[in-house]
């Protein structure tokens, strides 16, 4: 399952992250890493953006980047 199939207030153990080395860089800059648990927040009305929250971090995500973190509920 994809990050962007959670619903608010659902959380996660990131298993698989599926982007290109500039991406994965900026992702491991706040956290997102194989092994983290992530808990989303909120969603936009659209569903194009989500809210999640590592630790204390929050990061605010596209769908299209969602899509590329591989978790486990």
């Amino acid at each position: 399952m994809t990050l962007d199939k959670l619903s608010k207030g659902e959380s996660a153990i990131i298993t698989v992250i599926h982007a290109g080395r500039e991406l994965k860089n900026r992702f491991n800059s706040f956290g997102l890493v194989k092994g983290a648990e992530i808990f989303v927040e909120e969603r936009s009305l659209g569903k194009k953006t989500l809210r999640v929250r590592i630790n204390k971090t929050r990061i605010a995500l596209r769908s299209a980047e969602a899509r590329k973190i591989e978790v486990l509920q």
